[in-house]
């Protein structure tokens, strides 16, 4: 990789103080109250009695994308850097982003499954990303030679899991009894919440590099192919465990979108307010990735679904 470029990307950091990061933690909590809007506990009932795709589904998303995103990061060891690797892995342990449901609908995949997907994977990552993360984090720093030279990667796992619980656990459990016991409400503000989930998060993005756009703008090409393989990875991965699994087009298209589409503004939350990287300022790669994937998945998803249509049309010449 290009010394200079690397230097570059890593000179991006960004500094919040206590007001903004509640401010971030709050409206991100409100963001995951809106995703558990769609969710009733019959969804979490019919994982039981319709098992196959669900856990196809967790096993993309939970297991299979963190393993193929450590060992593609090894694959391009020397055209990324360290700090880039640990956000590409920081986003493949994050679950399923908040746009699946919608995107799925549009894509005439199984929203059903897309719903119970992106419910369980969200409720699992109170344990599941702070481990993943921590396990193929650690893993990339040895087996890549880089943890010799660094500090040992210490990950407050309790300050992880607090926040984890805090912006999911709380507002998941909220938006399930609201879609329960006023469902007409929880269908009126479903879509709302969705669009705004949306502007949240670039607005998010935007006021994160206001103040290093200069910089941003210097590495952004070489950001969007590392954030394009990647996101390739984890649409191939859904849909080729799919199609070896023989299920139907909507199931296999489902879990394409719900592990090609992550919940990246929960990654960014963890990177500002947890201090995963105190001992290793600044973020650098790690942000502009994890941030990048936040907007690019977006881009995949509605290209994916218009994909999707087309083939739908053709197949009813």
């Amino acid at each position: 990789m290009n010394t200079q470029i690397a230097n570059t990307i890593d000179s991006i950091s960004v500094s919040l103080n206590a007001g903004g990061m509640n401010t971030i933690n709050i409206v991100l909590a409100f963001v995951m109250y809106g995703v558990a809007l769609g969710i009733r506990p019959q969804t979490f009932r019919d994982v039981f009695t319709k098992p196959k795709s669900v856990l196809l589904g967790m096993l993309c998303q939970c297991i299979l994308l963190p393993l193929f995103t450590f060992l593609l990061a090894l694959c391009l060891k020397d055209s990324i850097s360290w700090t880039m690797a640990m956000g590409m892995i920081l986003v493949a342990s994050c679950p399923g982003g908040n746009i699946s449901n919608f995107i799925s609908s549009l894509s005439k995949a199984n929203v059903e499954l897309s719903v119970s997907l992106t419910a369980i994977s969200t409720a699992l990552a109170i344990f599941i990303t702070p481990f993943n993360f921590w396990l193929y984090g650690n893993l990339y720093l040895q087996v890549s030679g880089i943890a010799s030279t660094l500090p040992q990667l210490a990950i407050p796992l309790w300050d992880v899991f607090k926040t984890v619980v805090i912006l999911l656990g709380v507002p998941l459990s909220l938006g399930i009894l609201t879609s329960h016991f006023l469902p007409g409400l929880a269908q009126k503000l479903k879509k709302p919440f969705q669009y705004f989930s949306i502007i949240f998060f670039i607005a998010m993005v935007v006021l994160s590099f206001m103040g290093n756009i200069d910089a941003f703008l210097k590495c952004i090409r070489y950001i969007f192919l590392v954030v394009l393989v990647h996101n390739l990875l984890a649409l191939g991965i859904g849909w080729s465990v799919g199609k070896v699994s023989r299920l139907s087009t909507a199931d296999r298209r489902t879990l394409t979108i719900e592990t090609g589409i992550q919940n990246s503004g929960l990654g960014l939350v963890l990177l500002l307010g947890t201090g995963i990287f105190d001992s290793f300022p600044p973020h650098g790669g790690t942000l502009v990735i994890t941030a990048w994937w936040g907007i690019w998945h977006i881009i995949s998803g509605l290209s994916v679904s218009g994909l999707c249509n087309l083939l739908d049309r053709r197949k009813q010449r």
